[in-house]
């Protein structure tokens, strides 16, 4: 009896996702922005070779500044000059990641242009936009009253550190939501919340920030038939619920978690010829990544053309020019 009820039971809480009525094809085209989960979703989707744009304006957390850096995008307009500061020898921007940064305002006018006409073009077009949000808690310029994306190591002087309320985050996003339909109607968005803690608010105050985030995006999906919320929050602290899927920080989800968290997603937006594509793809990465023994065998030598068949045969789905190059290099350094 003892056996059989504990085959029964259930020691963890899994949450089931349902399959989205809108699915996602290699070509959709898909831009991802946010906290550092959108790079971890946005970085798989890249290496499946669906075509995406990651985080073009770095890692960005609060929602007003996820939105206005969007918004950038979508009129093609440059970075207002107020917006640049210098510090520690850099220039840099109040709304951007710090990953932009140069010596000089020219040379990081010029990157920014770059990466907002980018992001122009390709969020014209694409099907689909993911946003993280990370935090809600903002940072507004004491001289300006702007919130930021990045206080830059500056004073914590320069700054007011406030909650942003449920109110100004809806809002902000209606404002947003509005210029993108306009830009491109047929485009759809993803709402997540980052699973990563934001500790230095402390515990208590980043459950706060959470729960704001969490209503605001079930608000937004309620109130628009064409945005979804992702669960990546309750699968990370319900579903996976056990330290050993965090890193040594006891913040960031692992890989294996993040795996875990991809794999409900692509279960609820992929279509199913891209699932078929992604595990034909699979295979062939598997066998990119090997490394022989013996390069020079007869055998290798009939692994590496069975490889480049399979290269050729996807070709005309998705770009892999590069990896046939590498295999057909292989295989002339290999016969010479």
């Amino acid at each position: 009896m003892p056996a059989l009820y504990l085959g029964t039971m259930k020691f963890r809480t899994e949450l089931k996702v349902v399959p989205s009525k809108a699915t996602i094809n290699l070509s959709s085209g898909v831009l991802t922005q946010g906290s550092c989960f959108s790079n971890a979703i946005g970085e798989r989707m890249a290496a499946s070779k669906i075509r995406v744009l990651v985080n073009p304006f770095g890692v960005i957390y609060n929602p007003e500044s996820i939105h206005q850096a969007l918004s950038y995008g979508i009129y093609n307009e440059p970075l207002p000059d107020h917006t640049f500061l210098y510090n520690q020898g850099l220039c840099l921007n109040y709304n951007l990641h710090s990953e932009f940064s140069a010596v000089s305002k020219d040379a990081l006018v010029s990157k920014t242009t770059n990466t907002i006409g980018a992001t122009h073009y390709f969020l014209k077009d694409c099907e689909w936009l993911l946003i993280t949000y990370g935090t809600a808690w903002g940072y507004h310029r004491k001289d300006t009253g702007e919130i930021v994306a990045n206080c830059h190591k500056l004073p914590s002087a320069s700054f007011t550190k406030s909650l942003l309320t449920l109110e100004s985050i809806t809002a902000s996003f209606h404002t947003f939501y509005e210029r993108l339909k306009k830009f491109n109607p047929k485009v759809r968005v993803i709402l997540t919340v980052s699973p990563v803690r934001h500790i230095k608010d402390t515990l208590e105050l980043n459950s706060v920030s959470k729960s704001l985030l969490r209503v605001a995006c079930h608000q937004l999906s309620e109130a628009f038939d064409d945005v979804e919320y992702f669960p990546a929050f309750e699968i990370m602290m319900d579903d996976l619920r056990d330290y050993r899927f965090y890193k040594s920080d006891l913040l960031h989800p692992t890989t294996d978690a993040e795996d875990y968290i991809w794999e409900k997603f692509t279960e609820r937006y992929f279509s199913s010829q891209l699932q078929d594509f992604i595990q034909r793809w699979g295979v062939i990465q598997s066998a990119l990544s090997h490394k022989p023994f013996h390069p020079s065998s007869s055998a290798h030598q009939e692994f590496l053309k069975n490889v480049l068949k399979k290269l050729e045969e996807i070709s005309s789905e998705v770009d892999v020019q590069a990896e046939i190059a590498d295999v057909k290099r292989q295989i002339e350094n290999t016969t010479e």
